[in-house]
């Protein structure tokens, strides 16, 4: 990133509203209040609910959840980063796309499996638009092929996307999993940035079945 445009981005950064509110709250990132928002429309995150938290560094929609479903709930973190601890929080630094780090996670899960499965995975950007909206519709496609696997009928999957190629591949895929699909765009997404979020509920019976070769 050039000097002057780093410089603009840091200026843009702590001068941002939600990066002052996630401060003040004591959440670890500004994207808490995109999924607060998600979870005040679509009410996903129940006292009880198992969640599995995909990308999960620096931890702030982990502190949601936990927040959520509480004492009777669970809550666990995935990310090849390091994360602090968090109250009601199980961190697992695994990368879920190798056997080992799959393994890992499917131990770490009740056998009936997740109730909601949170995404807000984005790639490490190259500046190359082509290049990487590729990347990130790979991201939202491992998210939607996992949450096919772990969820428990009819479990929620929440999953960043970029508007752009393979989104509406990606849309019909997950319509065809689960039984209603909603994008939204949060208040706390910058109006710029081609970023929504998909809520997709009701997985479908049998949804999972052989997708994990």
């Amino acid at each position: 990133m050039a000097k002057g445009r780093r410089g603009r981005w840091i200026h843009d950064h702590l001068s941002d509203p939600y990066v002052q509110k996630a401060q003040q709250d004591g959440y670890r990132s500004r994207a808490t209040y995109k999924l607060l928002e998600l979870e005040e429309k679509h009410h996903f995150l129940r006292p009880g609910k198992v969640v599995l938290d995909l990308g999960a560094a620096p931890g702030g929609w982990s502190q949601v959840a936990a927040k959520k479903v509480g004492s009777k709930g669970a809550v666990l973190a995935l990310d090849r980063l390091a994360m602090d601890p968090i109250d009601g929080v199980t961190i697992l630094e695994v990368d879920f796309e190798t056997e080992e780090g799959y393994a890992a996670l499917r131990a770490a899960l009740p056998e009936a499996g997740a109730d909601v499965v949170l995404s807000d995975m984005a790639p490490n950007l190259s500046g190359i638009h082509a290049a990487d909206q590729d990347r990130a519709i790979a991201l939202a496609e491992l998210a939607l092929d996992l949450a096919a696997e772990v969820l428990a009928p009819p479990g929620v999957l929440v999953v960043k996307l970029f508007q752009g190629s393979g989104f509406d591949p990606w849309l019909a895929q997950a319509r065809e999993l689960f039984t209603r699909v909603t994008v939204r765009k949060p208040k706390a997404s910058r109006p710029r940035s081609r970023e929504v979020y998909a809520v997709a509920e009701g997985l479908r019976a049998g949804a999972g079945e052989g997708r994990r070769q």
